[in-house]
């Protein structure tokens, strides 16, 4: 196979102003030997009719209708339809390197079968970015760059949703994009972690991302905080959760208390810590908050720690290796 065939699945919706210019970085893209399924999800502004033009100058361009509805459906159709020995996602909005396709190729090559290719990723956007996605592009470069993705995936998405690429057999073998669950990214991100692919490093930037106002990402309530918090949970407690250790909530603030409160309804048992003496000692939802400190005392724990702040998150974690706990198999940060 020294030549695999690309699939690259692209959903699109009412994106005239950027599709131009994502399918001719693909255009250019240094590897040539690629087929691009891209489904038009229903827009109503000019895309359809730009991309058609696209499809009609190169075959490699393969233009479809989603015949249900949103990404998840599109990307299915796509998937069915693409003949490729590799697989990776697009988004239609963005831009890649010229690089792109040939550095994730090449890393799957060398790597072989249950790996994820990756690669950096640079924000942009006409107005700048804010720091929030400039905090996000760092630290997921960080990780990418040492392949360590999966130690944080709690917090995040650790996985570039269009800046992966993986084997067809292994996509297939993690059910692709069968599960109707949104954040579908970040659903697909833990099903990598699930079956144990391994995220091969790269210290190379590959692909432009967009942000602007009106992106789906910011404005659809599939990716609302409550979805992110819920997938979190659902495969924490599948993967990592181990019965024989205390479970831990740290915090409780807004987040804090839609862990405690979810735990609560699943009837599953946790102690409830934080530093806000305001409330250590108030009961709610049934358990009593402790002071963090208590966490000394409790036999064998396993914390799931919902603090945001950047800095108490640096004092949590020096204190976890001062009691000599492993992230993931002793605590796991949800945010």
């Amino acid at each position: 196979m020294q030549n695999p065939l690309v699939s690259i699945l692209i959903p699109f919706k009412n994106t005239e102003n950027y599709i131009t210019n994502c399918l001719t970085s693909i255009i250019k893209q240094s590897y040539p030997h690629w087929e691009v399924l891209i489904v038009d999800d229903h827009s109503t502004d000019n895309s359809y009719s730009i991309v058609e033009s696209f499809a009609k100058q190169d075959q490699r361009i393969k233009l479809l209708k989603n015949s249900g509805s949103g990404i998840i459906d599109a990307l299915a159709l796509a998937f069915e339809n693409c003949q490729g020995d590799f697989i990776t996602r697009m988004d239609s909005d963005d831009v890649m390197r010229e690089n792109k396709i040939e550095v994730l190729t090449e890393n799957l090559l060398t790597y072989g079968r249950q790996h994820v290719a990756l690669g950096k990723v640079h924000y942009f956007a006409e107005t700048g970015i804010k720091a929030g996605y400039k905090s996000y592009e760092l630290w997921l470069n960080a990780l990418t760059e040492k392949g360590t993705n999966y130690t944080e995936i709690y917090k995040e998405c650790v996985i570039p949703s269009p800046c992966w690429m993986v084997h067809r057999e292994d996509l297939i073998a993690c059910k692709a994009f069968t599960p109707n669950t949104y954040p579908e990214d970040y659903d697909l991100a833990f099903r990598f972690y699930k079956y144990g692919f391994k995220c091969i490093p790269c210290d190379a930037v590959l692909h432009d991302w967009r942000d602007y106002s009106d992106r789906t990402s910011r404005t659809h309530e599939h990716y609302a905080e409550y979805h992110f918090i819920d997938i979190k949970l659902k495969y924490f407690l599948e993967l990592d959760y181990k019965k024989d250790k205390t479970l831990v909530v740290w915090g409780a603030g807004n987040k804090g208390k839609t862990i405690a409160k979810k735990l609560t309804a699943l009837n599953i048992p946790f102690e409830w810590i934080c530093d806000n003496p305001k409330k250590i000692g108030k009961d709610i939802y049934g358990t009593v908050l402790k002071p963090f400190r208590s966490l000394e005392a409790i036999k064998n724990p396993q914390s799931i720690i919902s603090v945001a702040n950047k800095e108490e998150q640096k004092v949590i974690l020096d204190y976890m290796e001062q009691l000599k706990l492993k992230a993931i198999e002793d605590y796991v940060f949800f945010c």
